[in-house]
C-alpha cells in the first residue's frame, strides 16, 4: 500500500445516482490506467451501493443529505437536524482524509463539497499531507450562472478553489458550452481541461434480444427513464395519461424504469395507472444502456449521465427536464434541441395530450438527432488521464526530496 498511488473520490449525490455513475466510471479508467492504485469513494446516496464498485476501490458511507434548494440541505433518512449533521459529514471526511493521506483527492461538483463540508478536511489534509494533489471534476451545466457565483461565495468554494485545487477538470465540450467562462473559474496551477463527456461506453446486446425479452418484436418501442426516480413521478404520469388519450393510435411498445429511488406509493400508483395498457412498469433495468439502445425513441428526463447516453448512441429523444430546484436540467434540454440533438417539452408546459402529440410525431420523424462534431464522448478516460497527471508529478516531486535528504543525511 505504501507504493501504490492512492487516489480519493468526494461524490455527493442527494436522491440521484448521476454523480455515483460518473465517479464510478472514472475510478474505472483511473484503475485501468494505473493498476498500481487504491481508490476510497467518499458518497452519500441512499442507494449508493446499487452501483458494483471495481476491484481497487472501496467506498465510505457518509449520512445521507438532500438538496431543497439552492445551498440549502437537510437530512435524507436520520432525524438530525442540519447543523448538527453538518459537522458530522465534515468531521468524518477529515478524520478520513488526514488518515488515508491520498496522492490525489478527485472532488466532484462542489469545491468545498455540500455546504462547505470538504474545506476543513482540504485544509487539514494539506497541513498533513502537503503534497496530496486536489482536482475538481465538473459537469457542463451546473445552474445558473448566477446562482453559482451566489451560493459559491457564500460557502466559501471561490475560495476553495484559489487555496487547495490544482486543476479543474470538466466534464463536456467547451464549443458546445463554456463552463469555465460562463462560471467564471479561477484558473488553479495546473490549469483547466475540458474532457469530453463522461458516459458509460460499455457494449450492448442486439437490439433483437432486447425487443424480444420486453415483448416488442414487430413494434416500435419507447423507452421511458427518469434517472434515479426521486422526481419521476410528474413524467411517468403524464407518459401514462398521454397513451391513454393515444387510445387506439398506440402501435408501439413502452418499457418504463421508475428509477430505485422512486417513492414506493408513487411506482405502485403508476402500475395501477398503466393497468391494460401496453406500457411494461418496472422499477429500474439492469442494462439500460442495450435497452436505450434498442428503442426507437427515448423519454426522459434531462440529467447529464441520461442525456450523454443518448448522444453517445445517437438516440432519438424527447425530453421533458425537471422544473427545479436548480436550471440545470432544462438549461441542457434547451441546448441540446437548439443543436438539433434531442426534442424537448418544457416541464411547465407539458399536459398529456401535449406529450402524447409530440410522441407521435418524435416516433415518425428521421430528422434528429443531427450529428455534431463537437460531441467527444471520451470524457471518462481523458478525466482519469489529466487527474493521474496531476497525482504523479506530486509524487515525482515527493520521491525527489525524500532521495534528496536520505542523500544529505548520508553525506
Amino acid at each position: 500500500m505504501s507504493d501504490s498511488l492512492r487516489v480519493a473520490i468526494y461524490s455527493q449525490d442527494s436522491l440521484g445516482l448521476g454523480h455515483l455513475r460518473r465517479n464510478t466510471l472514472i475510478g474505472r479508467c483511473l484503475l485501468e490506467q494505473s493498476e498500481d492504485t487504491n481508490i476510497l469513494l467518499f458518497m452519500d446516496s441512499p442507494t449508493g451501493t446499487f452501483f458494483a464498485l471495481p476491484s481497487g476501490m472501496d467506498h465510505m458511507k457518509l449520512p445521507s443529505i438532500r438538496k431543497i434548494d439552492a445551498g440549502q440541505w437537510q437530512a435524507t433518512v436520520l432525524q438530525i437536524d442540519t447543523p448538527a449533521l453538518q459537522r458530522w459529514r465534515a468531521e468524518l471526511l477529515r478524520g478520513a482524509l488526514t488518515h488515508y493521506r491520498p496522492d490525489v483527492v478527485l472532488v466532484d461538483h462542489m469545491p468545498g463539497g455540500a455546504q462547505g463540508e470538504l474545506i476543513p478536511a482540504l485544509k487539514a489534509l494539506k497541513q498533513t499531507h502537503p503534497n496530496s494533489s486536489v482536482v475538481l471534476g465538473l459537469r457542463d451545466i451546473l445552474d445558473r450562472q448566477e446562482i453559482i457565483a451566489r451560493v459559491w461565495q457564500r460557502e466559501g468554494a471561490y475560495g476553495a478553489l484559489r487555496l487547495y485545487y490544482d486543476r479543474i477538470l470538466i466534464y463536456g465540450n467547451r464549443e458546445i458550452f463554456d463552463t469555465a467562462r460562463i462560471y467564471r473559474l479561477p484558473v488553479p496551477p495546473r490549469g483547466i481541461r475540458y474532457c469530453g463527456y463522461v458516459v458509460n461506453r460499455c457494449p450492448v446486446q442486439r437490439a433483437s434480444s432486447v425487443r424480444q425479452a420486453v415483448r416488442a418484436r414487430g413494434k416500435q418501442l419507447v423507452y421511458v427513464s427518469a434517472g434515479g426516480g426521486a422526481d419521476s413521478a410528474l413524467l411517468m404520469h403524464t407518459y401514462v395519461r398521454a397513451i391513454r388519450k393515444l387510445g387506439g393510435r398506440v402501435d408501439f411498445a413502452t418499457i418504463m424504469a421508475v428509477g430505485v429511488h422512486a417513492p414506493p406509493d408513487v411506482h405502485r400508483a403508476i402500475e395501477s395507472e398503466a393497468v391494460g395498457l401496453p406500457i411494461d412498469v418496472v422499477s429500474h433495468i439492469a442494462d439500460g444502456l442495450s435497452t436505450m439502445a434498442a428503442a426507437d425513441l427515448v423519454v426522459c428526463m434531462a440529467g447529464y449521465n441520461t442525456l450523454a447516453e443518448v448522444l453517445s448512441l445517437r438516440k432519438k429523444a424527447l425530453v421533458v427536464p425537471r422544473a427545479g430546484p436548480s436550471a440545470e436540467q432544462k438549461m441542457r434540454a434547451k441546448l441540446f434541441a437548439e443543436r438539433g440533438l434531442v426534442d424537448w417539452l418544457d416541464p411547465h408546459d407539458v399536459t398529456p395530450e401535449r406529450l402524447a402529440e409530440r410522441l407521435v410525431e418524435d416516433l415518425a420523424r428521421d430528422d434528429f438527432p443531427a450529428h455534431d462534431t463537437a460531441i467527444d464522448m471520451s470524457g471518462a478516460t481523458l478525466a482519469a488521464r489529466h487527474a493521474l497527471e496531476v497525482a504523479k508529478a506530486r509524487v515525482g516531486s515527493r520521491d525527489e526530496e525524500k532521495l534528496c535528504s536520505r542523500h544529505l543525511a548520508g553525506a
